[in-house]
């Protein structure tokens, strides 16, 4: 296997992962509302951001390789890390 091939499905299974952590989270977050913080649902909502940052890079590495999409991927990675960070600091008990 090349190492652009390898790459690819590097980006791909990051974006992945990341969308399916968010979606895990997001159903804690749901089933247990009345015990959970929302601390579940301010992580949901970063690995969503996150998952959409991995798409960004995808799509910038691999499909549009004569855009630049560094800045939107830099953007939605620091708001995504800044929810996160807002959970944390201001979900605490």
């Amino acid at each position: 296997m090349d190492t652009a091939m390898m790459a690819t499905t590097v980006y791909f299974l990051c974006a992945l992962m990341s969308t399916v952590c968010a979606v895990l989270l997001f159903r804690l977050f749901l089933r247990h509302r009345r015990r959970m913080r929302r601390l579940a649902l301010w992580s949901s909502v970063s690995f969503a951001g996150f998952a959409v940052s991995n798409a960004l890079v995808f799509t910038d590495l691999v499909i549009f390789r004569d855009r630049d999409l560094a800045v939107a991927r830099a953007a939605t990675a620091c708001v995504s890390s800044a929810v996160l960070l807002f959970g944390l600091v201001f979900e605490t008990e």
